[in-house]
């Protein structure tokens, strides 16, 4: 029997609150996947991260729900690299991590705040409205009225991304099993919903996420969601241009997270996409596989 030790996580609290419990293990380069699916199971989070010495990178991360390896976790990486600088693994300074989803930059500042970069944009299609209408309880006319796209974009995971009018995020009635089916079936991970704050405000929107074939009946922040839903609001509200937003998500779960998001344009192209934030470790945790 291995012993390992788990860290856990909030990954994008707000002041020292909220965000989005993932599990950590470092060293884990004596696990095999069928032993890291058993810890993740364990945990019971929505994501587990492992991290492993690598040649060709500083780290590299791999990440598992409860039923599976999944390419790109954005809230697990933002709690590993900030586990690492706890613990005197990293300081103050750029890493690269490869994952599934390619080789990936992270800046982690002094005040352990964690910047990581992700892969560009690839827009994978829309849908019309008729079509997400009942996975989330809400008309079709009603989403037709924000009179922006149902769009799924991948920034290392794809996410379908759906506008909602104000005051109605908090009331979406999601139907777990058809939009199983509707993710199977089109190849999206989850449903990123958003409705948008006035302009004034601090906060750009306010974010929810499902993705229940994955075993995530929602979770409280969702970073790879964010820099996809950063591209889009770039190109839908800032006419193609570099910006940078701030997503509340989780406020439905009494868990309210602030996730960062900057998006750099060279030209008409999309030359960078970042996401970070803070996090709080909970606890721990020895396992045994």
């Amino acid at each position: 029997m291995k012993k390992v030790d788990v860290f856990l996580v909030n990954a994008f609290s707000a002041n020292g609150a909220g965000g989005n419990a993932a599990g950590v293990v470092l060293h884990a380069d004596n696990l095999s996947n069928e032993e890291k699916l058993q810890i993740a199971q364990a945990v019971g989070y929505s994501e587990t991260a492992f991290v492993v010495e690598e040649d060709e990178a500083d780290f590299a991360l791999s990440f598992f729900t409860v039923t599976g390896e999944v390419d790109f976790c954005g809230h697990a990486t933002l709690a590993a690299f900030s586990t690492m600088y706890r613990e005197g693994v990293v300081t103050e300074g750029e890493y690269v991590q490869r994952t599934k989803a390619g080789l990936l930059a992270v800046t982690v500042g002094a005040n352990g705040h964690v910047v990581m970069a992700q892969k560009l944009p690839e827009c994978l299609g829309v849908f019309e409205y008729e079509a997400v209408s009942g996975l989330i309880g809400v008309d079709a006319a009603a989403l037709a009225s924000t009179q922006l796209p149902v769009e799924v974009i991948s920034t290392g995971l794809p996410d379908m991304i759906v506008p909602v009018p104000q005051g109605y995020l908090d009331r979406l009635k999601v139907n777990e099993r058809l939009l199983s089916d509707f993710c199977k079936d089109h190849g999206v991970v989850s449903l990123h919903a958003f409705e948008l704050f006035e302009e004034s405000g601090s906060v750009t929107a306010s974010c929810r996420n499902f993705a229940p074939l994955f075993g995530i009946p929602e979770e409280s922040a969702t970073g790879s969601a964010s820099g996809a839903l950063a591209c889009y609001l770039s190109r839908y509200l800032n006419g193609g241009r570099s910006g940078c937003f701030t997503f509340e998500q989780g406020r439905a779960m009494n868990c309210t997270s602030l996730i960062s998001a900057s998006v750099d344009y060279n030209g008409s192209d999309v030359a960078k996409v970042r996401v970070g934030g803070f996090s709080e470790q909970i606890g721990r945790q020895r396992l045994s596989v």
